[in-house]
């Protein structure tokens, strides 16, 4: 960990927001797209539906518009719709709370952490495709379910360190730690990592 730490001192976030509403619209809409596309879509996004009331109030025709550079927009716009409309019933306010998070439409565990981290400040584990990638590579677990490397994870790592060691892992994932070409050779943790180098890494 110390070593990700000193290759990755400025992890964070890297959606654009001013709020825990557009780190939640922002987070929904990463699903199967980059986070540079979501930050090239949102200022508009946002210009257009300031908050809840207004996202439930939005066309679906214009929402597709806005969204039609990210992939499956016309399943990501109805989303927003019932994300807008759940959201608006508790007066536009985003809880901050797991178990209500993942009650809205379109939140799994993965995005209320996210919001919680990111935008409240409560600790802990977003597995997304890098996380759980690199944690088994790292031998930190075996599971390929998001939710068993979650529960790995929160038992091996320390609880102020859970949001930016996942920052960490993402960064490391996006920039060496491809799934398919793993950059080992420019791998900054590579001497610690008992996948470097293998033909088949998990």
């Amino acid at each position: 960990m110390r070593a990700l730490a000193e290759a990755y001192p400025d992890a964070h976030c890297e959606l654009d927001f001013t709020s825990p509403y557009e780190l939640l619209v922002a987070t929904v809409l990463s699903a199967q797209t980059t986070d540079v596309r979501v930050n090239q879509v949102t200022p508009e996004l946002f210009r257009r539906y300031p908050d809840a009331a207004a996202l439930a109030g939005a066309r679906e025709a214009d929402l597709q518009e806005i969204l039609r550079p990210l992939g499956f927009f016309r399943a990501k716009s109805r989303s927003l719709l019932g994300l807008g409309a759940a959201l608006a019933q508790r007066d536009g306010v985003v809880p901050a709370d797991l178990q209500a998070l993942v009650s809205l439409p379109g939140v799994g565990r993965k995005t209320a952490n996210v919001v919680l981290g990111n935008a409240f400040g409560v600790p802990g584990i977003t597995v997304d495709t890098h996380v759980g990638r690199l944690a088994r590579r790292f031998g930190w677990t075996t599971q390929q379910d998001a939710v068993k490397v979650e529960r790995d994870l929160t038992a091996l790592l320390p609880r102020e360190e859970w949001v930016v060691t996942c920052h960490r892992l993402i960064w490391h994932g996006r920039r060496v730690c491809h799934a398919r070409r793993p950059a080992c050779a420019e791998c900054p943790v590579r001497d610690l990592c008992p996948s470097a180098a293998t033909s088949a890494p998990a």
